[in-house]
């Protein structure tokens, strides 16, 4: 296999992070916690908190990242070289279609929702599956040729996303607030944090922070890993808590919360109840371009953990093929495929459902999988280890109660699923490089 002579630099890293957490959910979650918690400050720390876990879970997957620093796959390396190669085949089954095709095709269905209001001034946009599935494919054809072309134009789109969202927040600060404003600074926050409410609001909120582990499904494509990689990491994710805390008092600030409490598109009702219906709808249309950018981070991070898989399996051996710039063109157009599947199947509510737990499960597993692993003197040094890894375990064990207990059928299928992938494991067993991993010669790349 030719060895890649280009590779990312932290910016790109770090882009590639705030595409992946910087989806929908930043946009939608605050009607639904304004329906219980209307403390101001109780929606900050949720906020905050959220933020937290998020590095929390940085910490320790750079410090995993940087043991591994010539592997593609993040979690399925981890967990395999951790734990044990079984449950990180489980890790990679459920990511192919509930980790990464899904969120894409979930993605582009609230494209289309997004630019619904929009396509009402322009009756020419209101069917807009065209669009999607265009982009859908357009998005797996850039990623299909060169980790440059995948890293321009996920630059470009990402620089697309923070400056929509700079945007927002220098208008929201510069204004004054509205009559109606769901600002309250009182201590009715105190008996808030306390409750059930607040622990089920932060379960939106962990969905909100999902992608911060986005750069290290790619380690062995990041230049100086060792340094790089936790910047990317760190950086990404402090960048986005940032961006996060700042959105949701911007939204308080420009409308009452009658007006938000329950309602999904939260952005553009605070804009365009302010600003007027006119505003609403570009905020809406900006909504979706920018999922641009998350659907492509997607793209790039979920290829590399199938294609990483197969080269120990033979069942997934065809899967395995990288073009002679080292990108997984199969495993692109296989998840592509899936995505586009799923994008007409009109399942992905319950697609989505039926993965929550097990992801959460996986996410969680790939963390304690640091508990296992021995540190090296080049490794990145987790602080508090592990004493942070443990409170990360504790709060997601709470946070799988959670949804069990709420979604019971939808988890029990999903461990199904689960069960489906183990047993194609024992079809063909692993080669044995699973667990004995082989460093590459180090070689200075190019930097993105």
């Amino acid at each position: 296999m030719a060895t890649t002579t280009h590779k990312i630099g932290w910016l790109t890293a770090c882009f590639l992070v705030i595409a992946n957490m910087v989806g929908t959910g930043v946009f939608t979650s605050l009607g639904f916690q304004l329906a219980d918690i209307q403390n101001t400050w109780s929606i900050v720390l949720l906020w905050v908190l959220g933020g937290i876990l998020a590095l929390i879970g940085a910490f320790s997957l750079a410090e995993l990242g940087t043991h591994y620093p010539d592997e593609k796959g993040g979690d399925y390396i981890f967990i395999s070289r951790g734990l044990h190669p079984f449950l990180g085949y489980l890790s990679a089954w459920v990511s192919l279609v509930g980790g990464f095709a899904a969120p894409v095709a979930i993605a582009g269905k609230a494209m289309e929702s997004y630019l619904l209001p929009f396509g009402q001034a322009w009756p020419g946009l209101t069917d807009t599956r065209w669009l999607t599935v265009t982009l859908i494919l357009g998005i797996g054809l850039i990623h299909s040729f060169s980790l440059r072309h995948s890293s321009v134009f996920q630059n470009v789109t990402t620089l697309a996303k923070i400056g929509f969202v700079l945007v927002l927040l220098a208008i929201g600060f510069y204004v004054a607030p509205s009559t109606t404003s769901a600002y309250r600074f009182d201590g009715s926050y105190q008996s808030e944090i306390l409750t059930t409410p607040f622990a089920v609001s932060l379960l939106y909120v962990t969905y909100a922070y999902t992608g911060w582990n986005a750069a290290a499904y790619i380690v062995s494509e990041i230049r100086h890993p060792g340094k790089n990689l936790p910047r990317a990491l760190l950086l990404g994710t402090l960048v986005v808590t940032i961006l996060y805390v700042c959105l949701q008092i911007v939204f308080l600030k420009l409308t009452s919360v009658s007006s938000l409490s329950g309602q999904a598109n939260v952005a553009e009702i605070a804009f365009g109840g302010y600003f007027g219906a006119s505003a609403g709808r570009w905020v809406s249309a900006g909504i979706a371009l920018q999922l641009i950018a998350t659907m492509s981070s997607y793209v790039w991070v979920g290829a590399r953990v199938t294609s990483r898989m197969a080269r120990d399996f033979p069942l997934w051996h065809y899967f395995q093929h990288e073009n002679k710039h080292q990108i997984p063109v199969r495993t692109i157009w296989l998840q592509t495929g899936i995505t586009l599947v799923l994008l007409f199947s009109g399942t992905l509510e319950q697609v989505l459902l039926c993965t929550s737990f097990v992801l959460q499960l996986m996410g969680t597993l790939a963390v304690a999988s640091l508990l296992r692993t021995k540190r090296l003197p080049t490794d990145f040094h987790s602080p508090l280890r592990p004493w942070l890894q443990w409170a990360y375990i504790v709060f997601s064990v709470c946070v799988l109660a959670f949804i069990i207990t709420d979604k019971p059928t939808e988890s029990l299928i999903g461990l199904g699923i689960v069960l489906v992938g183990g047993l194609t494991y024992w079809i063909k067993p692993p080669r044995g490089a699973v667990s004995s991993p082989k460093q590459s010669a180090h070689v200075e790349p190019r930097s993105t």
